[in-house]
């Protein structure tokens, strides 16, 4: 049994751990997390992925048993098509949502990184208007960006917006673009998620 500790890990965090230990051939897990989300979170993935799921409350702490029970085999439990897909996301923004900012850019560097975690990955991550913040200065989404680009993603920063904000030399993953490129790539992919 592969035992995977991710108490004081925020989601997506324990379902990212979880979920590479399913990638690579476990058939018994036993995941310790420390809140609900993260117990329902882990639960979900593995019923999603063929497992039989077992949870129990230990103290302030949740233990989730997960055992391959035979309905999806290892080799056919992926639900993406791993690598580089014909999507593109979007980014005007720094944050995610309009409630509290300290939630928004907490929800934005979770969502890269679950994104950078993901075997799914977009063709193209397109920013804009204070959504080039995400690429610039010392914003902890900048190593999300960095090893999307590394494993074939194309990001694409605004140059007017970086000039707008004063921040272009502060630019630090991806590379200046345009709005004529922006909208080709948007055109060139079959699908755009906006956030």
């Amino acid at each position: 049994m592969i035992k995977i500790d991710a108490r004081g890990k925020a989601c997506p965090t324990p379902v990212i751990m979880t979920k590479a230990q399913i990638d690579a051939g476990a058939d018994c897990l036993e995941v310790t997390v420390d809140n609900t989300t993260a117990m329902e979170n882990v639960s979900k993935l593995g019923n999603s992925q063929g497992f039989a799921v077992a949870t129990a409350q230990n103290g302030a702490d949740y233990v989730i048993t997960l055992t391959r029970d035979g309905s999806a085999p290892a080799e056919a439990v992926s639900q993406c098509s791993c690598g580089i897909g014909d999507w593109a996301v979007f980014a005007g923004r720094d944050i995610i949502g309009s409630g509290e900012r300290e939630l928004g850019e907490s929800l934005a560097k979770m969502f890269f990184y679950t994104l950078a975690e993901s075997a799914d990955r977009p063709k193209y991550i397109l920013l804009m208007n204070n959504g080039v913040k995400l690429a610039c200065g010392d914003n902890q989404t900048i190593e999300h960006l960095q090893k999307l680009i590394d494993e074939g993603s194309e990001v694409l920063v605004c140059g007017t917006c970086l000039n707008y904000y004063g921040i272009s030399d502060d630019l630090k993953a991806g590379s200046v673009s345009n709005m004529y490129d922006i909208v080709g790539k948007m055109q060139e992919v079959s699908k755009v998620i906006t956030i």
